[in-house]
């Protein structure tokens, strides 16, 4: 389970940071080198989700959007400074069960 959490959270750091320096470059006129860092943060989220262990590509990629709405909601509070609210929180949670279920709920 520690390796699962910890690719999903690379993954995610990889996605979000990606796209926030790709954000930074085309809507607050970075450098041209961040959107191409962004680019390959991206790529990387590409390969380092491919390294879950689960056989399934479609559920490691629907759990994988719960983990990255609150990566996002982290994100957002320690990189935007938007501090959230009760229904981010309570959100998340409903995504982080969701996440749970799909992943370890015994199957057949």
């Amino acid at each position: 389970m520690i390796y699962t959490i910890a690719v999903f959270l690379f993954a995610g750091l990889a996605e979000i940071g990606g796209g926030y320096l790709i954000w930074l470059w085309l809507r607050e006129g970075k450098p041209f080198y961040l959107g191409m860092l962004g680019g390959l943060a991206l790529a990387l989220y590409g390969v380092v989700a491919t390294f879950q262990t689960f056989p399934s590509f479609g559920r490691v990629y629907a759990a994988y959007g719960g983990v990255f709405i609150i990566l996002s909601v982290l994100w957002g509070w320690g990189v935007d400074k938007k501090t959230p609210d009760l229904y981010d929180w309570v959100g998340g949670a409903i995504c982080l069960i969701g996440v749970s279920v799909m992943l370890w709920a015994p199957r057949q």
